[in-house]
């Protein structure tokens, strides 16, 4: 048997074990948030407008670049903790293994396509031409270390399945006061401008990275990591690839209609807009918070229940999480509205980017719980098989409903207040059928 951990997933109180193993995740995630944001203030701050519109135009790009990989990670969480609740420890030993190498081979690969192409899809999203440059140098050291991203994030999955979720906390506690002291040095001394932010951010994830392996390396338990014997292992590959896939669409599917409303944005041509979208958007980052310890706590304490057959359990982790998560992100996203505007200063000192902040956190945050209800619903369907499901749901009622929008509402309404409304109404009519999805399957699957 494997040895008893910290949080016990299988036994015990559901809301107690839920909430210690959220915690540490969204501390986590904080601080995350806190060096992403570090970013953006001291380049508003001491670059200026223009590098602050820079930074934050490649945004949604970024994104879509990495969520095929942010889906297989979760797909190693799933398969790990499956195999954990299962008590197969050989399950344990190859999932680590495998999914080492599918990080390092797509970090290779993300590198070499997102330096090639990063300046002809930053056009394709009609970046103006005063910031391109600068956008497109960011995104170049960015991605020429992305790598180090991808290894912790792999490497978190790996050790969260297991109950492990301080250690991550820790090494992102590092990261983000050495990614914090390096944009000082780098922007404020050097003049680095663009350049220094995105140096910092790939250090600090390499020193995250590095931790993370060394700790998997140390470890006395099944998902110990062991870099000689890396290898592929089909069966746990396509395990993987079977949940994490279908994640990674869901992913794309979201950052491409992030490029779509960014390229909307874009279309005013006006850099006090895309800054002040920008400074909005990194606010809203921190409502996510509130949800995102709980959702992976509904992934990864149902993926397990589901390897031991402790079906009863899945539906109450799964009301537990959604109450838990959604009341969270629900009073975060208040409070971004009610100190909106000195919470926007810490960014930049126009009043005029403030002001076009303020439209965007009016619009999007203080509806951003029902992405949160979306995620809960998600997570608890790939926990059981069906990670398929909800990547059709998001494609139709995200980019679906997003695309007509900007199509249809938007060229005949050229107005900011349009371009956000495509954010609510979006996740409401996805939530919904979400939701009925959802009660199928548990119904077919759990039988209690």
């Amino acid at each position: 048997m494997f040895r008893k951990r910290n949080i016990d997933m299988l036994n015990g109180n559901i809301a107690g074990n839920m909430l210690m193993f959220a915690l540490p995740i969204m501390v986590s995630d904080m601080l995350h948030m806190f060096y992403t944001a570090a970013d953006t203030i001291i380049v508003g701050k001491f670059a200026g407008e223009i590098p602050l519109a820079a930074v934050g135009s490649t945004g949604s790009l970024c994104f879509l670049f990495v969520a095929l990989f942010e889906g297989l990670s979760l797909g190693v969480n799933v398969v790990i903790a499956r195999a954990i609740g299962e008590d197969d420890k050989d399950k344990v030993y190859r999932a680590v293994h495998t999914s080492a190498v599918i990080c390092l081979a797509g970090g290779i690969l993300l590198s070499v396509i997102a330096i090639i192409f990063s300046r002809s899809f930053l056009s394709l999203m009609s970046t103006p031409s005063s910031i391109i440059d600068l956008s497109t140098l960011y995104m170049r050291i960015y991605f020429g270390g992305i790598i180090f991203t991808l290894i912790f994030n792999f490497g978190s999955g790996a050790l969260r399945a297991h109950g492990e979720t301080r250690k991550p906390m820790i090494f992102q506690v590092i990261g983000g006061v050495l990614n914090i002291i390096l944009n000082l040095i780098f922007v404020i001394i050097f003049k680095m401008s663009v350049a220094g932010v995105a140096l910092a951010t790939v250090m600090s994830q390499a020193a995250a990275a590095f931790l993370t392996v060394i700790t998997l390396m140390n470890e006395d338990t099944s998902i110990r990591f062991y870099p000689e014997k890396m290898a592929y292992y089909h069966e746990e590959t396509m395990e993987i690839v079977k949940v994490g896939l279908p994640a990674g669409i869901t992913g794309i599917a979201f950052s491409l209609t992030n490029l779509i409303v960014q390229s909307s944005i874009n279309s005013f041509d006006s850099s006090v807009i895309i800054a002040g979208n920008t400074a909005a958007n990194n606010l809203e980052n921190f409502v996510y918070i509130g949800i995102m310890g709980f959702e992976s706590a509904v992934l990864t304490f149902s993926s397990q229940c589901y390897g031991a057959r402790k079906y009863e359990r899945i539906k109450k982790i799964f009301w537990t999480g959604m109450f838990m998560g959604v009341v969270s992100m629900g009073l975060i996203g208040l409070c971004c509205n009610i100190f909106n505007t000195p919470l926007l200063y810490l960014y930049t000192d126009n009043a005029d980017v403030v002001e076009a902040g303020k439209l965007r956190l009016l619009y999007v945050s203080g509806f951003l719980f029902l992405n949160g209800i979306i995620n809960i619903q998600t997570n608890s369907m790939r926990a059981v098989g069906y990670s398929s499901t909800p990547a059709i749901i998001t494609l139709v009622g995200i980019i679906g409903v997003r695309v007509i929008w900007l199509s249809t509402f938007f060229p005949m309404h050229r107005a900011l207040e349009v371009v956000y409304l495509c954010f609510p109404i979006s996740w409401a009519i996805t939530a919904i059928i979400n939701g009925i999805a959802l009660a199928i399957v548990h119904h077919r699957v759990l039988k209690v």
